[in-house]
């Protein structure tokens, strides 16, 4: 078998990142999928991050297991205190290797993945292996971003330039910052002929639009696209602080608005 891909993590896991992911709920990252969900269930959440969309799934599923996998041990620690203080007591969470998950044939009832796939070097690789572990008839729930969608009011210069920096970086990577567009493809490619596409366009106004902007003030300046711009030589610090700011100046509109596309794809096995 062919070495495993060796990914690098553009936004890392500074408390910035794991503090913006753990906003996130199944309501809304899910939403195309909880319908299709019911009690008993085995689910498996690849990439589950701080654990706050997994503990919307094992309540869907309950009493069927969930699984949480994520690469990273020490976001599994804020994943198990998430559902420690939720009381959710059907999820189980391991750190595990998204192309080689260390799972038989057909164990899962549904693989769900979110913002995963845009930041590996080989995403097909990776569905292949979640199709492996799927069960037959059972379902494969990817979704990712398009951040070349990704779109402020009030329109500011430095935020062209950080969606310019953020694009270098990731592909530097190897990764695909626009891979809400190419999730189609890559499902299709990994053994998935038949699929459903569900888009929506995220859009967060108000406060919601002010905590994105601040949010991204910090990430531009302590997280992993920061520590790599620098390394890559793509940006020094004095340009850093100037995104930085003009995210924090930006998030104290008076009517900030942000929108991106997002792309889901369901597929049966």
């Amino acid at each position: 078998m062919s070495e495993t891909p060796r990914d690098r993590y553009t936004h890392g896991h500074h408390e910035s990142v794991v503090q913006s992911h753990a906003r996130r709920r199944a309501e809304v990252e899910a939403w195309f999928l909880l319908p299709r969900l019911s009690a008993g269930m085995r689910l498996l959440d690849a990439g589950c991050g701080p654990g706050t969309i997994t503990a919307g799934l094992a309540r869907a599923v309950s009493p069927g297991e969930v699984v949480g996998l994520d690469a990273a041990d020490a976001v599994l620690d804020h994943a198990r205190a998430h559902i420690a203080e939720e009381s959710v007591s059907n999820v189980e969470f391991v750190a595990g290797d998204i192309y080689a998950l260390d799972f038989a044939d057909a164990e899962f009832d549904v693989v769900y993945a979110n913002q995963l796939l845009q930041h590996l070097t080989d995403p097909v690789r990776a569905i292949s292996e979640m199709r492996r572990v799927l069960k037959p008839g059972g379902m494969l729930a990817v979704r990712d971003a398009d951040y070349a969608t990704m779109s402020p009011h009030p329109k500011f210069p430095d935020f062209l330039d950080w969606n310019r920096l953020y694009h270098e970086v990731a592909y530097r990577n190897q990764a695909e910052p626009d891979a809400g567009r190419t999730l189609p493809a890559w499902v299709r490619a990994a053994g998935f002929p038949q699929i459903e596409i569900h888009p929506n366009v995220v859009a967060m106004d108000g406060e919601d639009a002010r905590i994105w902007g601040r949010t991204w003030s910090q990430r531009i300046l302590y997280s992993g696209i920061a520590d790599q711009a620098i390394e890559y030589g793509y940006a020094n610090r004095a340009e850093l602080q100037k995104l930085s700011d003009g995210w924090a100046t930006w998030a104290k509109s008076e009517q900030p608005f942000f929108m991106f596309t997002q792309i889901a794809v369901l597929a049966t096995r």
